[in-house]
């Protein structure tokens, strides 16, 4: 059975030692995670945990199971369908020699970019979107040359009833 890439969300009590503990749950049993964000939600009382890993579907059963038993998990639920939105964001550190700043002007403002540092032979650029988009965007900045990237990893949401 083929592993895919399953985006898990958690509502969890806003402690000490809450993610942590998911953490610790996916290690102890061989899960890898490939990206984790948490933040406190609207409610300062409760934060919300995003995880990407990738395992296959009865692995995903197992793990959300495993993370609902945890004490301070309030919700947990697989954002992997169609009906979240998802988004990350990147800082991307590229260097900006003057031959080559038109062209990634170029490139930030078509992707939705935009510079938020400018130096003497660099640029930090924000963007937001899917990480396809993200990936592209590297692709093409790669030939200018990236120096520093950091990615906050996958946010999401489920889309309300219309």
């Amino acid at each position: 059975m083929q592993e895919d890439r399953h985006i898990l969300t958690m509502l969890v009590e806003n402690e000490p030692g809450v993610t942590a503990r998911v953490s610790g749950l996916f290690a102890g049993r061989g899960y890898n995670i490939e990206t984790i964000c948490g933040a406190p939600t609207a409610n300062p009382n409760m934060s919300r945990i995003t995880i990407t890993t990738t395992a296959k579907s009865e692995q995903i059963e197992q793990i959300l199971k495993q993370v609902r038993r945890l004490i301070n998990v309030i919700k947990v639920r697989d954002m992997t369908g169609k009906n979240a939105v998802k988004r990350e964001l990147a800082l991307i550190c590229v260097k900006a020699q003057p031959k080559d700043r038109p062209e990634i002007q170029r490139i930030i403002e078509t992707f939705r970019g935009r510079i938020v540092d400018t130096g003497v032979s660099h640029y930090i650029v924000e963007v937001t979107g899917g990480q396809e988009k993200i990936d592209a965007l590297l692709q093409l900045l790669e030939p200018m040359g990236v120096m520093k990237l950091a990615r906050s990893g996958i946010l999401a949401l489920y889309r309300e009833p219309t």
